[in-house]
């Protein structure tokens, strides 16, 4: 079984993390830090919480001035930096471990919110070690349009991580996050730093203004059309990009976002002889279903092809997710044999209901007829 991520904040992370505390806080009583920290309280406490917690316990061993307490945080990064290489670009993880960071991003946060530029600065430096995504957030919200400035310089920034920073942290909907209510509503402060960032030499950064995309498209989806309708050619990289950005508007069938990518309305194509192998699935097992997919045009067709999977609920109606199978062309005048497993094994994400559940076909957005089946 995965270990939950705040079992993280394990015995070899808080050595590793009072070893190093001692470096700049001096005669620090390592044991003593650990055991404030897995106080009564710790085994009950949550992921977020155990963070808050932490940074909390940090507080009583840096001085009380938060300048200077921030001074000595800024020296512990100095001394560890020498056993990383924080010039080049990473595209896949931070030098510091994340639980690092969010002991680092939760003090900031905490305690930091009224002296804006010691923090802002501090922000900087931690995020190129690590991530601070989070801790921005109540930035953004207490000072808006200061901070988004702010975001828009670090669009800039030579550090590819503080470059991924203002994008990821000014995201409408980060997950695990406060959500930044003014960004959803109109999210044109976002816009310039997005132009800044579209075509990143970092696949990480690239990443983040796609998600940042995705998250816009869920309240102001004719933004993304517009920059994806503004952006499409200009590179590889802004065409992954702008397709990632857009893909909760292609599981939509947004009309306007398949015409994009050239799913065309469908014409001269159809669906023959649709069957479901397994009418009743127990929980654990999977629904087997098959279809012929038919071009009967003497043209190929580019299918983004996908089924909608329609969710028993606890108050009896259905909830619809999509899921995507192929994106290809089919050839003139062909008939595609399709066989799809989907399995319904217990997972944590989402509960399962036994009864009426339907499955359909989906066609350059375009949906199909629903065929039930039961879950036992």
């Amino acid at each position: 079984m995965a270990e939950a991520i705040k079992d993280m904040f394990n015995k070899p992370f808080f050595d590793r993390f009072t070893k190093d505390l001692r470096l700049v806080v001096k005669g620090l009583d390592s044991r003593a830090f650990v055991s404030q920290v897995m106080d009564d309280n710790w085994e009950g406490m949550e992921f977020k919480r155990r963070c808050w917690h932490i940074a909390s316990v940090l507080k009583k061993h840096l001085p009380a001035d938060y300048k200077n307490a921030i001074a000595k945080i800024l020296a512990l990064l100095d001394c560890v930096k020498d056993r990383y290489d924080f010039s080049k670009i990473d595209d896949s993880t931070f030098g510091l471990s994340l639980e690092y960071g969010w002991v680092l991003d939760n003090f900031v946060e905490q305690y930091g919110l009224d002296d804006y530029e010691t923090s802002v600065a501090a922000i900087e430096k931690i995020t190129q070690f690590t991530s601070c995504e989070f801790a921005v957030r109540p930035f953004i919200i207490k000072y808006p349009k200061k901070m988004m400035k702010q975001m828009l310089v670090w669009s800039k920034h030579e550090h590819w991580g503080v470059r991924r920073l203002s994008s990821e942290g000014c995201r409408p909907r980060l997950p695990w996050a406060m959500a930044l209510p003014g960004l959803k509503e109109n999210p044109a402060a976002i816009i310039p730093i997005l132009e800044n960032l579209k075509d990143d030499v970092s696949r990480f950064v690239r990443l983040s203004v796609a998600n940042n995309l995705n998250d816009i498209a869920k309240d102001n989806p004719e933004t993304v059309i517009g920059l994806a309708k503004k952006w499409q050619g200009k590179s590889e990289n802004i065409n992954w990009v702008i397709k990632h950005g857009c893909r909760t508007l292609l599981r939509q069938g947004n009309a306007d976002v398949m015409g994009i990518f050239g799913f065309d309305v469908v014409k001269n194509i159809a669906v023959n002889d649709f069957k479901i192998s397994t009418p009743r699935v127990k929980t654990g097992d999977s629904l087997v279903f098959e279809f012929q997919l038919l071009n009967n045009s003497d043209k190929k067709a580019k299918i983004r092809l996908e089924y909608g999977l329609y969710y028993q609920k606890a108050n009896g109606t259905l909830s619809k997710k999509v899921c995507k199978i192929s994106e290809k062309e089919y050839a003139e005048n062909s008939m595609t044999q399709i066989v799809r497993k989907h399995s319904f094994r217990v997972v944590t994400t989402r509960v399962l209901h036994r009864g009426l559940h339907q499955v359909s076909v989906i066609i350059n957005g375009k949906e199909f007829e629903k065929h039930d089946f039961e879950l036992m």
